[in-house]
Order: C-alpha cells, then sequence, then structure tokens
C-alpha cells in the first residue's frame, strides 16, 4: 500500500499489493490484496471488499455491505443500507452483497438488502431495487434484466446481450 495524504485510515485491514490513493476514508473495514481503491471513497466500518477488485473515484460503501473477488465499481456508484433512513431514531440496516466478477456502471444506486449476482453486469446510472441474477445484464431506474452475458471462463469478445423484450 503506497502512503497517501489527506486520508482517513482508521482500524481498516489492508491485503498485499492493494493501492488506496489520496482522499480515501476507511473506517474498520476489510481490503482484499490486489485491491484498488481511487481518490474520494468513503467505506464504513464492517464493510468487506474482496481481492483483485477496482473501486473507482467518488464511490460511497456503507456497513452492511460485502463486494466479493473480482468486482469493478465505476465511479459515484452509491450502496445505500436503509430502506427508511432518518436523522434520529431506530434504523434498520439491510445487508448487501456483490457476487464475484460482478460490474457496476457509474452513477447507479444500489438499494440495501441486494444481491447483486456473480457477474452481474449494471447499466450506467441504474437504481438497484431487487435482486439481480447470475449474469444478468440490467439497466433502467428501477433496474431491469435486458439480457445475459458469458461466464468469465467462456471466450470472451466483449460483452454479449441476448436481448429479451424492452419493456
Amino acid at each position: 500500500m503506497k502512503p497517501t495524504r489527506y486520508s482517513v485510515i482508521k482500524n481498516a485491514e489492508v491485503g498485499k499489493n492493494s493501492r488506496i490513493y489520496d482522499q480515501v476514508n476507511l473506517y474498520r473495514c476489510k481490503i482484499g490484496k490486489n485491491t484498488k481503491i481511487d481518490s474520494y471513497v468513503y467505506i464504513e466500518e464492517g464493510v468487506t471488499i474482496g481481492d483483485n477488485c477496482k473501486i473507482r473515484p467518488f464511490v460511497f460503501i456503507p456497513t452492511g455491505v460485502v463486494i466479493e473477488d473480482s468486482v469493478f465499481i465505476a465511479p459515484n456508484v452509491t450502496f445505500t443500507n436503509d430502506k427508511h433512513p432518518r436523522a434520529h431514531g431506530e434504523w434498520t440496516r439491510l445487508q448487501t452483497r456483490v457476487k464475484r466478477f460482478a460490474s457496476i456502471g457509474a452513477g447507479s444506486t444500489i438499494n440495501p438488502g441486494v444481491q447483486i449476482g456473480e457477474n452481474a453486469l449494471i447499466g450506467a446510472g441504474s437504481v438497484v431495487t431487487k435482486d439481480v441474477p447470475d449474469n444478468a445484464i440490467v439497466v433502467g431506474v428501477p433496474a431491469r434484466v435486458i439480457g445475459t452475458r458469458p461466464r468469465p471462463s467462456e471466450p470472451d469478445g466483449g460483452p454479449v446481450c441476448n436481448q429479451r423484450t424492452r419493456r
């Protein structure tokens, strides 16, 4: 891990060969090995991020989120962890999981309590309100399945969109 300036890193466990850039806040979270955390990322306590991930600038990841190995998160992605947030009083934190090889497009919002399937692709600007199946391509507000993409072990000539009808 290279030294950072103007960052707050408190009780974070950071794996070997991970890179964390300036203006990052990490609080009691776990970052796997070979993972890149770009500038202006905020990760709260209890978050786990796997190995070989790439988290681009201006991403917010609150408590209750688990990100598995080899996940790509584009700039300005926001995860949430409470369906009924309040400044004061009781709240219920929901768990969110992003399974391995998933990719989340820029500017997407991931609502609390969802699971993003293995190798799923979330289109830019989408709002994910329910679980996303493995290998699904989802887009929109709310995000809907529009196709599938090949598994990571299959030959890849770029994303394959076996389109379903758009609604």
